[in-house]
């Protein structure tokens, strides 16, 4: 019981969260496999094994749970969902691919392994535990030893619910913890064992080192690929299949997509929708003067800022408030006015106004027992007992807590959900002088509360805020339904949905090369199913009408092309194709127009046509060189100034955004010394890039599906 006790210290926020169980976790319900797709309910698969749905629902049961103990929140956005889901997703795969690595290579990482890297104390993961030691933040390998003794033993029939929910998930949290370091250092092996592998050697050094330090001063003359207009190149069907042939792996498609054309209809507020809200705030703002229950009333007004009977410093506050908040006395209201940041329509009445600290340290001691009355009649004795002259933390100790003092912060509590236990408790420290004590009843239990200093004194508020953001109506939706569904209804192939969206005014989008990984179709929420039918449909096909968004968007899909996996044909990527080929053939016309001048000085350069010349410092054979004259970034350059004469005017060079020629004017080395150990530590450690590569190498041949979208 006693680690708990520390591992509340370590931030006021969790002491609010932990030592009241007031923040209690809640089951990503959000989750839930609500529709199984028919047949296989499998979410992806790797070298031929599957993954089953429930297999995927667990890991993100199991890894949301972790964030939200982690921060100290009970729910997470969409986006945060979202991201969690891709994290969850890619963990998993590169786990298997390297697990299957490890076990051909006979890799493994044993349990003594484990226990020195806790030992040690230094690896990242082990600092986002709240195993840490109060005043100098490091990992805290006895207070974990500590805590699993004490969960070992812990009787749960004899505990609040909270507080075994709570041993529970800091339990499940270590464990997720500890899994990790053992994939990650299965994963540091693997890696090390590819690094080893490629050996760096005194000759490669030598070339990195003066790679590095060598620098050349130049002047450039530059004619730009765009000086020559793309439509008097000519490129035939025959170029383009012989490139393609030559570049053909490169065109490779290891999963399937989907090309297609879609109207996007968002939803506004009318007019209409404007003026009701402005009335209701205007009618809302004439009653706010006289209110008493502010909690009941800004419910009842939909305001978006819900009050809480709780001093907020001045930033807790939205900023069109704040910026008010000053220009009106105690007791005063101000609004209603319009605020165009968030589109919305403001009131608000000033109730309180005092200097209060922003910091205050307390220290506690819960009491809980099986009975509430039990539990009174304890809390009464001990807190009589205290005021008696008792000792505090010798008392805190016998009834398991170990009075130790924690901060409580504003940051803690401001801008968060507060239910009634909290707001009672946050109250009570903030009104407590220095020394003084409280018996607070919380729930099923009682606090006893002790505030031995305060600081950090600053003007504090009580603001009743009715915030209305303007939004439409039922109406007004029902009408851009209805006219976008009589639409898709009188044009329900994809040629006539094309021809005429522009004279109905709607516009048309275009998607090529979509992902069944990708979660979102043009950046809308809620496309999900949406995704599936793009997945599912035939080429020319016109899906359905879709609701989606934020209740705000509605949506159809026309399918305009599958890209299978395999070889993309050449009609695909002809674009990309006949891009290089222009520049190709830009390249050699630039090229052969400058040999016929028979340049032997730079100053002949100037003669040119479309040519621009500029001065270039500190260029590296190691470096790609800018040149703001293309805006293009040139590694060739800097090869070619590394072996060019200085003083000599070099041959045509055929560059990423035009053709170059230079004459190097200086040269010079950095002042350093050759170290070649150095030299050979820095190669191995760009090699880890070579690793990076392998693993893609590896995620490549595994054939990996993803099928996520089905379900989630």
């Amino acid at each position: 019981m006693a680690t708990l006790q520390k591992i509340r210290s370590k931030g006021p926020l969790l002491v609010v969260v932990i030592g009241l169980a007031l923040f209690a976790f809640i089951a990503g319900d959000a989750w839930k496999v609500l529709q199984p797709h028919q047949g296989k309910q499998d979410v992806g698969e790797i070298n031929g094994e599957s993954l089953s749905a429930q297999e995927y629902q667990k890991m993100l049961d199991e890894y949301t749970d972790i964030v939200k103990f982690s921060s100290g929140t009970s729910a997470l956005s969409d986006d945060q969902l979202t991201q969690l889901k891709d994290e969850v997703w890619r963990s998993y795969v590169n786990n298997k691919l390297i697990e299957n690595e490890a076990n051909k290579l006979g890799l493994t990482v044993s349990d003594e392994e484990i226990a020195a890297i806790i030992d040690e104390g230094t690896n990242p993961m082990l600092q986002q535990t709240p195993f840490r030691n109060q005043q100098t933040g490091a990992f805290d390998k006895d207070m974990l030893k500590k805590f699993l003794v004490d969960y070992a033993k812990m009787d749960k029939t004899q505990m609040p619910a909270q507080y075994v929910q709570y041993y529970q998930s800091m339990s499940n949290f270590w464990k997720f913890i500890e899994k990790n370091l053992r994939q990650n250092r299965l994963m540091e092996k693997y890696q090390s064992l590819i690094t080893k592998a490629l050996i760096s050697n005194p000759i490669e050094a030598q070339a990195s080192f003066d790679g590095r330090v060598n620098q050349y001063d130049m002047l450039l003359a530059a004619v730009p690929y765009t000086s020559i207009a793309d439509s008097t190149i000519t490129v035939s069907d025959s170029e383009l299949k012989n490139l393609y042939n030559k570049k053909k792996e490169q065109f490779k498609q290891y999963v399937e997509t989907r090309n297609f054309k879609y109207i996007d209809v968002q939803i506004t507020p009318s007019d209409a929708d404007r003026t009701a809200v402005k009335e209701d705030v205007t009618e809302f703002t004439n009653q706010l003067g006289d209110a008493s229950d502010y909690v009941t009333f800004i419910r009842s007004t939909d305001s978006s800022f819900p009050y809480v009977d709780v001093l907020y410093s001045k930033t807790a506050y939205p900023s069109d408030i704040v910026s008010r908040l000053d220009s009106v006395a105690i007791g005063g209201v101000y609004g209603p006015y319009y605020n165009q940041s968030d589109d919305s329509y403001n009131a608000f009445k000033v109730i309180a106004k005092q200097v209060a600290p922003d910091s205050i340290q307390y220290r506690q001691i819960q009491v809980y027992t099986e009975d509430a009355d039990k539990t009174k009649t304890l809390a009464d004795s001990i807190y009589n007992a205290i005021k008696g002259g008792a000792d505090f933390v010798e008392l805190a100790k016998k009834y398991n807590s170990d009075g130790a003092s924690n901060w409580l912060t504003s940051q803690s509590y401001e801008k968060t959900q507060l239910d009634a236990d909290n707001t009672k408790y946050i109250n009570a420290i903030n009104n407590l002088g220095v020394n003084e004590l409280a018996n607070l009843n919380i729930g099923q239990g009682n606090i006893i509360l002790q505030v031995l200093a305060k600081k950090g004194m600053k003007d504090k508020y009580k603001v009743a805020v009715i915030k209305r953001p303007i939004e439409f109506s039922k109406e007004t939706y029902n009408k851009a339904y209805n006219d976008f569904s009589q639409f898709i209804a009188s044009n329900g192939t994809l040629d006539k949905l094309t021809t005429n969206a522009e004279e109905n005014g709607y516009r048309i989008l275009e998607r090529n090369d979509f992902y069944s990984s990708e979660h979102a179709i043009g950046g809308i929420k809620g496309t999900r199913e949406a995704l599936k039918w793009i997945f599912s449909a035939k080429e020319g096909e016109v899906s359905p009408l879709y609701e989606c968004g934020e209740s705000d968007r509605l949506l159809v899909i026309g399918l305009t092309g599958i890209n299978k996996e395999g070889y993309r044909p050449v009609e695909a990527v002809k674009d990309q194709l006949r891009a290089e080929i222009i520049k190709d053939k830009k390249a050699e016309k630039i090229m052969t127009d400058i040999k016929a001048k028979n340049i032997s000085s730079f100053d002949q350069c100037k003669s040119i046509a479309n040519v621009t010349t500029d001065s270039v410092k500190h260029v590296t054979f190691n470096a790609p060189t800018y040149v703001a004259m293309t805006r293009g970034s040139e590694p060739v350059l800097g090869a070619y100034a590394s072996v060019t004469e200085i003083n000599k005017v070099s041959s045509p060079i055929k560059g990423n955004s035009g053709v170059y020629v230079l004459q190097v004017y200086n040269k010079e080395k950095l002042n350093e010394t050759f170290d070649a150990k150095k030299e050979e530590e820095n190669i191995e450690n760009m090699s880890m890039r070579t690793v990076s590569r392998f693993v893609n190498d590896l995620y490549m041949k595994a054939n990996v599906k993803d099928s996520r979208y089905l379900f989630f």
